[in-house]
């Protein structure tokens, strides 16, 4: 691959990994292809998309600043703590994961990615229900239903373990996982889930750098195109009907987890 064509693909695959977080979510799917398919080590591709990614998820966290509200059960103080303990773990096991093995389980953390984000909408509606109901079968209390701290931060510190170490769908299991928490209002729902993605990453990203993991000329560059990205996939949004985006997404991931599986 020569020269523009390398840094064509990173720009054009950054654009849009932006774009798709602004209006859906999914990007990943792009930026760690392309840097790997650019001859990036999978480890570093995984640890430098994730780089150029972080912007998207400060500036989601500012967005939803006045409607911020931990779930049910866990203060903000926690819900920051454990962001920044799982995030950091996540990084640290991706620092140890040999390339050759991280190369065996891409494809498979890509195919489990793209299952959250295709019954994205079905597990939140699922979780949702449950929070309503309290979890009980036919229960008919409209009392706000109690959540145990201790399972709360449990499933906390799992979804930031997993967003510290792979990205991929971190979203839609933060969502899933508020609503099992018993929180209802979706704003505060995406408001936390954009503070939790920001501070987990922030973490993971310092302990990358720390490890040597980050090709800062491409995440740079990558991060000013996802950016732009981001702000256009936001202008054009209404534009475009939500399923189609969705199965595209999905039809992405699914290419992108059978080239991995070719070529592990």
């Amino acid at each position: 691959m020569d020269f523009f064509s390398h840094w064509g693909l990173l720009l054009i695959a950054a654009f849009v990994a932006g774009a798709l977080n602004a209006v859906a979510g999914g990007g990943s799917f792009l930026t760690l292809p392309a840097l790997v398919f650019t001859g990036v080590p999978p480890v570093v591709a995984n640890a430098t998309g994730t780089v150029a990614l972080l912007p998207g998820y400060i500036a989601g966290a500012w967005g939803f600043r006045e409607d911020m509200q931990a779930p049910p059960g866990l203060s903000m103080r926690t819900m920051v703590i454990i962001s920044l303990i799982g995030g950091m773990c996540g990084a640290a096991l991706l620092l140890y994961t040999p390339d050759a093995t991280f190369r065996k389980v891409v494809p498979w953390l890509l195919l489990a990615a793209t299952a959250m984000f295709a019954f994205g909408p079905k597990l939140r509606a699922w979780a949702a229900g449950r929070s309503a109901t309290g979890g009980g079968a036919g229960a008919q209390s409209t009392e706000p239903p109690k959540s145990s701290p201790v399972k709360g931060i449990i499933g906390m510190l799992v979804v930031a373990v997993y967003g510290g170490y792979f990205n991929g769908g971190l979203g839609i299991l933060l969502l899933a996982l508020f609503g099992l928490l018993g929180q209802t209002n979706l704003h505060a729902m995406n408001g936390m889930k954009n503070l939790v993605s920001a501070l987990l990453t922030a973490i993971a990203v310092a302990i990358y750098a720390m490890g040597g993991l980050v090709q800062w000329e491409q995440a740079l560059v990558m991060m000013v195109a996802a950016t732009l990205g981001g702000y256009s996939g936001a202008r054009v949004a209404r534009k475009i009907p939500p399923n189609w985006l969705r199965w595209g997404i999905v039809a992405t991931g699914l290419i992108m987890a059978a080239l991995f599986f070719a070529r592990s």
